[in-house]
């Protein structure tokens, strides 16, 4: 067999997630249909991260086996000409060593959150930003954001629904910054770590927006950290703000 590896970009208002679902439209099932087009013994594709309903990606990485040989190029062409018109597009396939592994291979992941911070609604941009239409304090964001750096029992900022093992974490960075568009004042928020746990970056988000709109002090992120109850969690953000735009691997697989 031979292995490839793809970066892949979709919008997640249209799927219900990445995870493959009985019944419901997700990425993972939507590549896995194609790809039985062009090799009918595809056991499908292995995600670096389970993405929620609503949450986009333009750096997703998902690995996959096929008999045939494929160049890579032809192997990008062939699966996004057969994704059509579903809003998923392999934008690069490379072919990789049979021990790759998207999931387990991964040494950091990186996410990106926007807010559009005015007071219209969206139009262009809908489900695109996260919308907050009350005039946020990024340097109090920061000052909140820093409790939250570095390797912390996350329990607060976990969904009840998570599956991962440990709670604890390594939160190598948050970064955030204004970005002016034409549509007005945006904040984005960049997240890297090697793993986060499920709806840790959206829990994260709406305590964040918390002690941006100056209902929360900075210090009341570091005492819903200590508390380690997700009762004392802010509000969980919508997923549509949120993109994963980067896993990073040992070796670069896309140049």
């Amino acid at each position: 067999m031979n292995r490839y590896a793809l970066k892949i970009e979709y919008a997640g208002t249209a799927f219900h997630g990445w995870q493959m679902q009985p019944g419901l439209e997700t990425v993972q099932g939507a590549l896995n249909f194609v790809l039985k087009k062009l090799d009918p013994s595809s056991d499908g594709v292995v995600g670096a991260g389970r993405t929620d309903a609503g949450v986009h990606a333009v750096g997703q990485v998902a690995h996959l086996d096929l008999r045939k040989d494929w160049n890579s190029s032809e192997l990008q062409q062939a699966i996004n000409f057969y994704l059509k018109p579903k809003l998923i597009a392999i934008t690069a396939a490379e072919k990789v060593n049979n021990n790759f592994h998207a999931r387990f291979s991964a040494m950091k992941r990186h996410y990106l959150f926007k807010i559009m911070n005015r007071t219209p609604p969206l139009t262009f941009q809908k489900n695109k930003y996260w919308l907050v239409r009350k005039k946020l304090d990024i340097e109090n964001m920061k000052l909140g954001a820093a409790h939250l750096i570095g390797t912390h029992d996350f329990t607060t900022f976990r969904s009840t629904l998570c599956q991962a093992k440990s709670p604890v974490k390594s939160l190598d960075k948050i970064e955030i910054f204004k970005v002016n568009t034409l549509m007005g004042l945006s904040i984005h928020i960049k997240f890297e770590a090697r793993s986060f746990l499920h709806n840790q970056i959206r829990s994260i988000m709406g305590t964040l927006e918390k002690v941006g709109s100056n209902r929360w002090s900075p210090e009341r992120v570091a005492l819903a950290l200590k508390a380690k109850s997700r009762a004392e969690c802010g509000p969980v953000a919508p997923p549509y703000g949120l993109y994963l735009t980067k896993v990073a691997y040992e070796a670069n697989i896309f140049d």
